[in-house]
């Protein structure tokens, strides 16, 4: 492990000036982190464990949620001191394989990959519930009631839904970090709605404290029914976990990674609360709600709401939106797939991810460890992971599932917990930016808290031998629990261990490279992906870093991007670097015959776009040059130029410049023209122009258009940009101005640009609503013109950042 792994520039030799480094890029902010986390905890486990909860602690439901996020916070400042000093995929694993004693680290995985299936296996069954509830109610088809046909056709959709997930996995589609924001922010808004008619159904009831105080108590079943109720439901506080398995993509993980971990928690615990409570309090037990939900039909009107909800079990708050929220049934179903399809992905992937992870780490066979040629995904991981997931939902009861799950994150909880009271024992020097107070205290009181939970949820569920039953559930989740543990036993010694063993003797340390260059003060980046207009956007870059007025010791940042889809963690791109290293060493070379500080990084993401900006602020970046192929306006209206130049072009916190190379291009520039309307974004087209005459020794034409027939007022003022421009250039360059006439601005520059080897322009400002990057004319010239053009943007700090935001 290296000595600081809460640094992402990670390479096998150091890099030097000159040199090329591996880096990985961090593109995820504390918002799309916390997101991920409350839409994990606020996933299908709301709408299918609050009616089975509510059976088994009654009204203290209420409490023993507010109980359980109090539990989880002595585990949650554990992962954020940890997440925080390990920002790597594979969160628990690998901490615990760090710091404890085989075979706690297999166990951990072996665990956590379990967990993550069984939950997953949960959200399906829930998935083929509600999706089956949900042609019912539209009248498609009736099912007989609970009987064997509506079992098969949920345990089906159940299967085709981890298969469809699975292949979405395969293929590297994911849901993005927009689309996941969408969809956690569709679940709380329905949940919000269900809160407000529920408490408001509730006020309305004169009664309505009788239904917590007094039906018959508010904790019927004791301490035990509350203690029950926080073990089944914990695994939805489960959320941390998910947010450190993305630690290596977080922007500055030291101190995200522990806000997004508590501010989830702060979001999700009020919510899951109020949910209890409306969903007690709203309903009203009728003979129709017996007679149309799994009420026993023995039931009277007068069975308290609790236990009515108990009877419904994954339906229940469901059952409860049809009585009190305007069309609350298709509203909280549609919430309920939403919900279950987003949990559905993110567990599949990060099941897949962990077994994966322990392949690479001959934890498990190598299968696990392979990444298909094509897609770039652990498509083995991903198959397997689908297998055992689809047999969970398939073989297993929801209740038995679900304690099953809970028994795994309590397990893996609890050797997280041990691990960051030894790790300071063990690694005294972590850069820890966030640490557990009180220690070892906290995390003591976690294992012994979680401990605690386990055999009341299993006495709870009921440990009658047995495979069906109501009084089974905690039997089939202790036998499945038992088994998988002792598979894991036999799998450790009989192959992990030698596997392990032999991996350590193989394997060299991991380097941390120092940055790729000492400064970004007056740095140009340029990204490379096209070798054909490589060496121009090159030779451009040494003009301008050669220029000591512009760039007073100008260096060149020369990168590369290697994408790998989600599903596959970063640390994998390596395996797909193939000709990169050659391509940038190329590009380099042009700089190092002209004598320019130059070096190179091959950045590994998720996301080009994202990967250069990330470069460019970690490195404080000057400017960036991009290549533009110049193709016709796509047909989307949010794409202009391409996404990618798009992106870095409106959100880059530094000038941009983009080139578009024509196709006789040579390097050589003899004459330059430079199209005028005077603004910042002109002014640093006249810079660029000034450097690059400068050092080609090249003349410059400075023009601006006026309508044909103009008055002389525009004249006037067209000849003062025109001046004001051709004064600003330094003294030896031969550069005159001129102001033309035309009926169209473009058709004017094209015309007049026949003969020179570059134009270069400065964006434009457009109307707010107006779909474009650096404006009409620019574009409309880069696209036209046989020459090579450079379109340039002056990074106006505060008003960029405002218009980009309006």
């Amino acid at each position: 492990m290296a000595d600081d792994p809460a640094q992402d520039v990670v390479a096998e030799e150091p890099a030097g000036e000159g040199d090329v480094d591996t880096e990985l890029s961090r593109d995820m902010s504390l918002f799309d982190i916390t997101f991920i986390g409350v839409g994990a905890m606020i996933g299908a486990g709301v709408f299918a464990l609050t009616g089975f909860a509510a059976g088994i602690a009654g009204p203290a439901l209420t409490a023993a949620f507010i109980l359980n996020g109090f539990v989880a916070m002595f585990t949650a400042v554990s992962y954020a001191e940890l997440g925080a000093a390990f920002p790597e995929a594979g969160g628990g694993y690998l901490w615990v394989k760090e710091a404890l004693v085989d075979p706690n680290g297999f166990y951990a995985g072996w665990m956590s990959w379990f967990a993550h299936a069984v939950a997953c296996s949960l959200y399906a069954v829930t998935f083929g519930t509600f999706f089956v509830h949900l042609i019912e109610y539209v009248g498609v088809i009736h099912f007989p009631a609970f009987g064997f046909g509506l079992i098969f056709f949920e345990k089906l959709l159940a299967v085709l839904m981890i298969a469809a997930f699975a292949y979405i996995n395969f293929r590297g589609a994911e849901e993005t970090g927009k689309a996941g924001v969408v969809v956690t922010a569709i679940k709380v808004v329905i949940l919000g709605l269900f809160v407000g008619f529920g408490i408001w159904a509730t006020l309305q009831q004169p009664n309505w404290t009788t239904k917590f105080l007094n039906s018959p108590s508010f904790a019927p079943g004791g301490w035990m029914g509350i203690v029950g109720a926080m073990g089944f439901t914990y695994i939805a506080f489960e959320g941390y976990e998910i947010i450190v398995q993305s630690g290596e993509e977080v922007v500055n993980p030291g101190k995200n990674v522990p806000k997004a971990v508590f501010y989830s928690m702060y979001i999700v615990v009020p919510i899951y609360v109020l949910v209890a409570f409306a969903a007690i309090g709203g309903i009203d037990v009728t003979q129709q709600l017996i007679t149309t939900t799994a009420i026993p039909d023995t039931a009277s009107p007068s069975l308290p709401t609790w236990e009515a909800l108990g009877y419904m079990g994954e339906l229940g708050i469901i059952s409860a939106a049809g009585q009190f929220v305007p069309y609350g049934v298709p509203l909280l179903l549609f919430a309920g797939l939403a919900a279950t399809m987003s949990a559905l992905n993110a567990t599949v992937y990060s099941s897949s991810r962990v077994s994966f992870a322990m392949g690479r780490d001959r934890a498990l066979p190598g299968i696990f460890d392979s990444i298909h040629s094509d897609k770039r995904t652990p498509h083995w991981a991903i198959l397997i992971s689908a297998v055992l997931i689809a047999a969970m939902a398939v073989t297993l009861p929801i209740e038995s599932v679900a304690a099953s799950a809970d028994i795994m994150f309590i397990l893996l909880f609890v050797q997280v917990n041990w691990t960051v009271i030894r790790m300071r024992q063990t690694h005294p020097d972590l850069p820890r930016t966030y640490t557990v107070p009180f220690m070892p205290w906290p995390p003591l009181i976690g294992i012994v808290l979680q401990f605690l939970l386990t055999p009341f949820l299993l006495l709870e569920l009921g440990l009658q031998p047995g495979l069906t039953g109501q009084n089974s559930h905690g039997f089939v989740a202790l036998v499945t629990t038992a088994v998988w543990m002792l598979l894991g036993l036999g799998i450790y010694y009989g192959y992990s261990k030698q596997q392990e063993a032999e991996q350590l003797e193989e394997e060299t340390p991991t380097v941390v490279s120092p940055e790729p260059t000492s400064s970004g003060e007056n740095q140009i980046v340029v990204p490379i992906s096209n070798p054909d207009n490589a060496e121009q956007l090159m030779r451009t870059a040494v003009d301008l870093a050669k220029d000591e007025e512009a760039y007073p010791d100008g260096e060149i940042l020369v990168m590369s991007v290697v994408t790998v889809p989600q599903q596959t963690p970063l640390s994998e791109g390596r395996e797909f670097v193939e000709d990169e290293p050659d391509m940038l060493d190329d590009a380099m070379d042009i700089a190092r015959e002209a004598d320019v500080p130059v070096s190179g990084t091959i950045r590994i993401g998720h996301d080009v776009a994202k990967a250069i900006l990330n470069t460019v602020e970690q490195y404080d970046s000057e400017a960036v040059l991009m290549g533009w192929k110049g193709q016709h306006k796509s047909q989307r209206r949010d794409i202009i130029l391409g996404s990618n130049v798009d992106q870095v072009a409106q959100e880059a916190p530094c000038d941009v410049m983009v080139e578009r190379v024509a196709p006789d291009a040579t390097g050589e520039v003899d004459r330059i023209l430079v199209p005028t309307a005077g603004g910042p974004h002109a002014e640093l087209a006249a810079d660029i122009a000034d450097s690059i005459a400068y050092t080609q020794d090249a003349e410059v034409d400075v023009i601006y258009v006026v309508d044909q027939g103009t008055d002389e007022s525009d004249r006037s003022e067209g000849r003062a940009i025109v001046d004001d421009t051709v004064a600003s250039f330094r003294e030896g360059i031969t550069v005159s101005g001129e102001v033309l006439e035309g009926q169209d601005v473009v058709d004017t520059v094209i015309d007049r640009s026949a003969g020179y080897d570059l134009i270069v322009v400065g964006a434009t400002r457009e109307g707010l609503l107006d779909q474009l990057v650096f404006g009409a004319i620019p574009e409309q010239i880069g696209r036209r013109a046989q020459n090579t053009v450079i379109m340039a943007k002056r990074h106006l700090g505060i008003t960029s950042r405002l218009r980009r935001w309006l």
